[in-house]
């Protein structure tokens, strides 16, 4: 069965808190050169300019290379650069315990961008199932799982069992991303378990070899487009 985003495949990289955009630059083309389709801009110390001059540049980037640029937590800057889409964590999907709107973003951004398609939105869902289950009926593009191992980037974050996984596969048809610790070595018993994507951001970035790396994790999906 051909899945609805086969794009959420494989090696999903998300970039570190890099204040240069020019090394940061440098290393996503690297990675794009290594097989990367899906990239997240996420740089928590960054302030709004130089997000804006960061995004600005990778959304130029990816679209070169065939790629999507999702954007990390700000709804706003994705429009304003018309990424692919935007990824809301627990503070920036719901308010006081109500979801935010998807589709009513969907429509800004189309918009927006009218160009672009569909605009995605992912939700990471930590370790709670009944939060994966709320974000799949409410229309979210795929649904992020994590931490499955001990992780540099949030030493802090909840661990998720891999049986999260393989209930989401069975319950519902949306891509599953695993993040959290996740290294090449470690990708297959994620795969196995069904997740579609792995997100990775140190084991890929902080690589000798970006370039090398990214083809390693995209080799453990013989299947990624």
């Amino acid at each position: 069965m051909k899945r609805a985003h086969p794009f959420i495949r494989g090696v999903y990289a998300i970039t570190p808190d890099e204040p240069s955009t020019a090394l940061l630059a440098s290393q996503v083309i690297e990675a794009l050169a290594g097989g990367v389709r899906l990239l997240q801009y996420r740089n928590k110390l960054a302030n709004k300019l130089l997000a804006l001059e960061q995004a600005s540049t990778l959304r130029k980037l990816t679209h070169d290379a065939g790629a999507r640029l999702i954007i990390n937590d700000d709804i706003e800057l994705a429009l304003a650069i018309s990424a692919d889409g935007v990824h809301l964590g627990r503070d920036d999907g719901r308010n006081e315990g109500v979801l935010v709107d998807l589709n009513l973003i969907r429509r800004r951004a189309s918009q927006a961008a009218p160009q672009n398609g569909r605009f995605l939105i992912g939700i990471s869902c930590y370790n709670e199932m009944g939060t994966a289950r709320a974000m799949a009926a409410a229309g979210a593009d795929y649904v992020a799982f994590g931490s499955f191992f001990p992780s540099p980037t949030k030493p802090h974050a909840a661990h998720a069992d891999m049986s999260l996984i393989r209930h989401a596969k069975r319950e519902f048809s949306l891509p599953v991303v695993a993040i959290g610790g996740i290294t090449v070595e470690n990708t297959p018993q994620l795969v196995d378990a069904g997740a579609d994507a792995v997100a990775v951001i140190s084991s890929l970035f902080d690589a000798k070899n970006i370039r090398a790396r990214a083809q390693s994790f995209s080799s453990l999906f013989p299947d990624n487009v």
